[in-house]
């Protein structure tokens, strides 16, 4: 139900006014002098304005970085990076509110989600300060006839270019700028034209923080712009992008030039398993916050919701009570639990995939535009389809809104079959009390990340990804930071 907006908080000085870009450690104008609308999904209104960067930007700041990389950052010692990360933490940390409200106001999420990333961030700021180490070097026994040293290093692989998408740039930006600071890299940022705003002042406090000139840079604007130079950039080592498959082929097609390592974190449609004997009234909320966390704007989110038949009917009743609990309203409410989307065009997007589902399924709860007190906002009801089936356009679609697909099945074998029949492997989820079947389903489920009971939670030291057409790469963990060098190895004749 919609929430009454009590008294907003103020909106930070930051946000007023035309924004720059991050070029070479200066605040500089696009060069082509214009600028993009800022529109808060919230109200409709417009906010601010960011820089439309271009592919001239994109090679001011390749060079920038390539500079910063060759020169004194690159004789950086590994202490010396963590004492940097360190020292970002505490002046994020210090700033974070203000952070999260600007996050808010952009991009739509409730203050009680953005707020709520301060641990987070302190944890995954903290993971990759422990990290700097990483750049290292051994020195293995070699079986060479003669006296031979061997050693191994591992070496930052020079200049990574970001993409990231809108629907949590708080938290895409540290997955560049994060393994970046601790190996030695350095890094051009290409945030969303939709939500740039926090990048921008979080990279603001990174120079106040002591970043070096040309180590992080920032170009906002469109994707088929600034995006495509950044993946086409023969200077640019190393893509990390974040969003849609057909971006991402198109990348994968620009990276051949100067065959750029590749990392993809690209869509899903991902599983979310409840078996009889689960605890419904852990399941259902889990499981609907599972499709409603960010109004559903999550790669991961498990809007495929698998129950078994003998509690499917049960399950939605109770989904359906729990969704109308939802308290959806403008973020700055401190009561709302779902914001708006993010635009005018995925309410398009969203609205016209409920359309399609009630011509296939049973429409059991929400399906609306949320009007009234909140328009002209980008606002959706969580909305639920029940006795759908796997073959239905909202079962296979990336929809990418609060639109759960409720879908029956008998057994562990139906329930597995079901869940792998997708091109998408990102993520999947398991209901039940028996430790048997959580093994099997777990294991039996063909993607990176994998929940029992319970979803979405995530640790960088353990970190994510996801296989088939969710693309490949791993976020946190050595892993991570390990994809940001490459190894090198050097034979020494002691003789």
């Amino acid at each position: 139900m919609p929430t009454a907006q009590g008294t907003p908080p103020v909106v930070p000085d930051f946000v007023a006014g035309p924004k720059q870009l991050l070029i070479g450690g200066k605040w500089v104008e696009p060069t082509s002098g214009k600028q993009i609308d800022v529109i808060n999904p919230a109200t409709g209104q417009q906010l601010c304005s960011i820089a439309q960067g271009d592919a001239t930007d994109v090679d001011l700041a390749v060079a920038a970085a390539r500079r910063a990389f060759e020169g004194e950052w690159n004789r950086w010692t590994p202490h010396q990076r963590r004492k940097l990360l360190l020292r970002i933490h505490d002046v994020v940390l210090d700033h974070f509110d203000e952070l999260a409200l600007i996050e808010t106001l952009d991009m739509g999420a409730p203050l009680s989600r953005t707020k709520g990333l301060k641990e987070w961030t302190s944890q995954v700021l903290q993971f990759f300060a422990s990290q700097c180490d990483s750049a290292s070097v051994s020195a293995p026994q070699n079986s060479l006839p003669g006296h031979f040293l061997t050693l191994k290093h591992l070496a930052p692989v020079g200049v990574v270019g970001g993409i990231i998408p809108w629907n949590g740039p708080l938290i895409g930006l540290w997955w560049i700028f994060g393994p970046a600071l601790a190996t030695g890299c350095t890094a051009v940022l290409k945030p969303a034209e939709d939500a740039s705003l926090s990048v921008l002042r979080l990279s603001e406090l990174l120079l106040e923080a002591g970043v070096p000139d040309g180590v992080i840079n920032v170009v906002t604007g469109y994707g088929a712009d600034a995006g495509q130079a950044l993946a086409e950039h023969q200077d640019v080592d190393r893509i990390a992008f974040t969003g849609s498959v057909g971006t991402a082929r198109a990348i994968v097609r620009a990276s051949a030039g100067n065959l750029k390592r590749l990392q993809l974190e690209l869509g899903g449609k991902s599983p979310d398993i409840v078996f009889a004997d689960a605890d419904l009234d852990k399941a259902v909320p889990g499981a609907a916050m599972g499709v409603y966390t960010n109004s559903g704007q999550v790669c991961v989110a498990g809007t495929r919701i698998l129950v078994e038949r003998s509690v499917h009917d049960e399950f939605v009743e109770r989904m359906r009570d729990f969704a109308k609990t939802i308290r959806v309203g403008d973020g700055l409410d401190p009561d709302t639990q779902m914001g708006p989307l993010i635009s005018q065009r995925q309410l398009e997007r969203v609205m016209h995939y409920i359309g399609v589902g009630g011509g296939e399924a049973r429409l059991a709860g929400g399906g609306n535009r949320l009007g009234g007190e909140l328009a002209p906002g980008f606002f959706v009801e969580p909305t639920i389809f029940a006795g759908a089936s796997n073959d239905m356009t909202i079962a296979q679609e990336e929809i990418f809104g609060p639109v759960a697909s409720v879908i029956p099945f008998d057994d562990i074998d139906d329930a597995l079959r079901v869940a792998n029949d997708t091109p998408y492997g990102l993520a999947g989820g398991v209901w039940t009390r028996n430790l048997s079947t959580a093994h099997k389903v777990s294991q039996g489920i063909n993607a990176g990340t994998i929940w029992v009971n319970c979803y979405g939670v995530l640790d960088p030291a353990i970190g994510f990804g996801g296989t088939k057409m969710s693309g490949y790469g791993w976020k946190g963990a050595k892993e991570h930071v390990e994809s940001f060098l490459y190894p090198k190895a050097v034979y020494i004749n002691l003789d």
